[in-house]
């Protein structure tokens, strides 16, 4: 393929200056350098495919495996209903407005761009990455026009929650962060769902008498090129794909910050990006990169996962439908890289050239404002965003989650529950208990208190402070802040607890306090980047802070030779959330309280004042919300003080009632109504009384 000046084949051996490694974030390096090390581990046996045959087998199982990991796809699609709200003549072109429905109730705002031509057209579809105007940014638009004016119908859809599909009505909304959290508790993913809906896209671009059916492709930029390549390589009906500034591999995404449109969760436990860009063959695959672009979408990220796409190409009898093209430029999607794909979609739709890149026409683009489908404020009141459509599945899910009417079939459905909260806790098999477990005690100088060390995985020790520090204390309370062990250690539950008698040991859970990472927040999640990385090896943030409680627990057994009688574990804020989880799966917990912490997954806001780590794919479908969780505690102690909204915000009583009535039940069913107890605020010595009332 002839290349223009400026751009080199990346699998021609183009080097990446300053970018072969990706950088550890500074801070404490060990959270990472674990799930990095896990990672490695879980591909360390992969293999290219040996025979076609070999990997029309791998392709089957792929294809199951992502399609897990996505969320299932409807079995049956809506009806598409689609709108033309208005219409733009331009020279050689028109812009039409359109409205379509993707799920029940749920549109997806569009642009087509319709060439003056005659006869069935080559068409693209033109998904947007994280440019503020979405389909309505001039960097989306531009290869738009170019399209258009080149002969192909072009389709410009916004993303869900991107562009006129936001929470609000204002352009410029990021999708990502705790607005995209709220799918993951029912089993949602923003991958998933954009990959769905770029294929009703297609659906639609199927509808039009303008559009060959044959010849379609799809091409996007940045989150735009994660778009395309998932889209391309799942929907045979896209005969070229062309991913620009976007693909690398999956484990140059742990250390980088990424919005959760890119994240497939538990991907490194299956695959590897290679082997999903393989799944495009034998259809046409150009990939775009850029010489100073990000470590994870770099060149020589994006080659190594090139090689193993191509090696499928060649087993396919097709090397010469794929490629790669690097280019001296930052992310971006410019004019070079646009002529480059022109040339592509060329060839491989029009049949026309050899691939070269073909001239840009002239063009101007057009005011944002002037392409919405609903300018200003005028979309429909009631407009289905994210955390509307993830709350509705929610509560679809929760209605067959209800608990067991008599005793027998609840201790059955319990343990089921179990069985599922663990799965999507800690995947598939338990971790295993670590060399260096037990722990190193040390009793500090001039004080009551005392320090355990021990191992909690590979690679994560953990310090956890007991003051004071008898023997086997009659009632020890461990106190869990996400906010780490100092928080912990300063809060008047801690002084109440002491108070009254207990004894209280803090830590920092990994990724937490002295042992995060810096950078670890984006956006409003204090978590995001330890959170996503943890989603790529599938061991959610919440399944590993479980298992540091079951090591703290393994390691007061080594130290003091069993547990005490009375054991508490109690989580302050998110970490109520830690302390609840654990007593469901650990029965050497007694007593539990969560104070201040979410009352629900249900939200049809986006989160606020959550941690990404909280919010386990899958939990709601599997075991049910919070409450449903919280009984399976019954009959231990349990306290729920001051439970908050997906916001962040204090509940009010009869909400606490409604949302905790299975909890009741499940307490109800193992006749210990007196040992659970709801809290309508945070005050330190009601929750130790509460605590104290039961079985002292």
């Amino acid at each position: 393929m002839p290349l223009p000046h400026g751009i080199v084949l990346a699998v021609l051996g183009f080097t990446l200056a300053g970018a072969a490694r990706a950088a550890t974030p500074a801070g404490h390096p060990a959270f990472l350098e674990h799930v990095r090390a896990e990672a490695r581990a879980l591909r360390a046996a992969d293999r290219p495919p040996a025979s076609p045959a070999a990997w029309q087998e791998q392709r089957r199982t792929l294809r199951a495996q992502l399609a897990e990991a996505w969320g299932a796809f409807p079995a049956q699609p809506s009806a598409l209903q689609p709108k033309v709200l208005g219409t733009l003549q331009r020279d050689g072109y028109r812009v039409e407005k359109v409205v379509f429905q993707t799920l029940p109730d749920v549109w997806m705002t569009a642009n087509a761009y319709v060439p003056n031509r005659p006869g069935r057209l080559p068409a693209v579809l033109a998904v947007h990455g994280h440019w503020k105007g979405a389909k309505q940014d001039p960097v989306v638009q531009s290869r738009c026009i170019g399209l258009a004016k080149l002969g192909f119908f072009v389709l410009a859809v916004d993303a869900l929650g991107a562009g006129e599909r936001g929470v609000g009505k204002e352009l410029g909304e990021y999708h990502g962060d705790l607005t995209a959290a709220t799918l993951y508790p029912v089993g949602l993913t923003l991958a998933g769902l954009q990959v769905y809906e770029n294929m009703r896209a297609v659906d639609y671009l199927l509808t039009r008498p303008e559009v060959d059916a044959a010849r379609i492709g799809i091409t996007g930029a940045s989150g735009g090129g994660n778009q395309s390549m998932y889209a391309g390589a799942w929907d045979e009906r896209l005969a070229a794909t062309v991913p620009v500034c976007s693909v690398g591999n999956y484990q140059a995404y742990l250390g980088a910050a990424c919005c959760q449109c890119e994240v497939v969760p538990g991907a490194l436990r299956f695959t590897e990006e290679g082997n999903v860009l393989a799944l495009t063959a034998p259809r046409a695959l150009l990939v775009l990169s850029a010489t100073r672009d990000a470590f994870q979408f770099s060149v020589d990220e994006a080659r190594r996962s090139l090689a193993a796409a191509r090696r499928v190409f060649t087993l396919q009898g097709h090397p010469d439908r794929v490629e790669h093209v690097a280019f001296d430029s930052g992310h971006a999607y410019n004019q070079p890289m646009r002529e480059t794909m022109y040339g592509w979609m060329t060839r491989h739709l029009k049949g026309e050239g050899d691939g070269a890149p073909v001239p840009e026409p002239a063009f101007e683009t057009e005011a944002p404002e002037t392409l919405r489908c609903y300018p200003g404020q005028t979309r429909p009141d009631g407009f289905v965003t994210i955390p509307m459509l993830a709350a509705r599945e929610a509560r679809r899910l929760l209605a067959g989650h209800e608990l067991p009417a008599d005793a027998l079939r609840w201790r059955a459905d319990r343990t089921d529950r179990q069985q599922r909260l663990q799965r999507v806790m800690q995947g598939a098999d338990t971790p295993t208990t670590p060399a260096g477990s037990e722990a190193q005690v040390s009793v500090e100088n001039g004080t009551a208190a005392r320090t355990l060390s021990y191992q909690a995985a590979p690679l994560i020790r953990l310090t956890a402070r007991q003051e004071p520090a008898s023997a086997r204390p009659d009632r020890l309370a461990v106190l869990l802040d996400l906010e780490g062990a100092a928080a912990a250690t300063a809060s008047p539950l801690a002084s109440a607890l002491r108070a009254a008698g207990w004894s209280v040991l803090t830590l920092d859970l990994r990724a937490t306090g002295a042992l995060a990472v810096t950078r670890a927040r984006t956006g409003l999640s204090p978590d995001h980047n330890p959170a996503e990385w943890s989603l790529w090896i599938g061991r959610p943030l919440l399944g590993q802070w479980l298992t540091d409680v079951q090591a703290t627990l393994r390691a007061l057994e080594s130290a003091d030779g069993a547990l005490p009688r009375t054991l508490a574990v109690i989580g302050q804020g998110p970490a109520g959330l830690v302390a609840t989880a654990a007593a469901a799966l650990d029965p050497r917990i007694t007593y539990v309280a969560a104070v201040g912490s979410l009352g629900s997954y249900v939200s049809a806001v986006p989160y606020e004042k959550q941690w990404l780590g909280l919010m386990v794919p899958g939990i709601v479908r599997e075991a049910g919300d919070i409450a449903q969780i919280a009984a399976l505690i019954a009959p231990r102690r349990l306290v729920i003080a001051g439970p908050t909204s997906g916001t962040g915000r204090p509940l009010a009583a009869e909400d606490v009632n409604r949302m905790f009535a299975p909890t009741r039940q499940g307490y109800a069913l193992e006749r210990a109504e007196a040992a659970f107890t709801a809290l309508p605020d945070l005050d330190a010595n009601s929750i130790v009384a509460a605590l104290g009332a039961v079985g002292r």
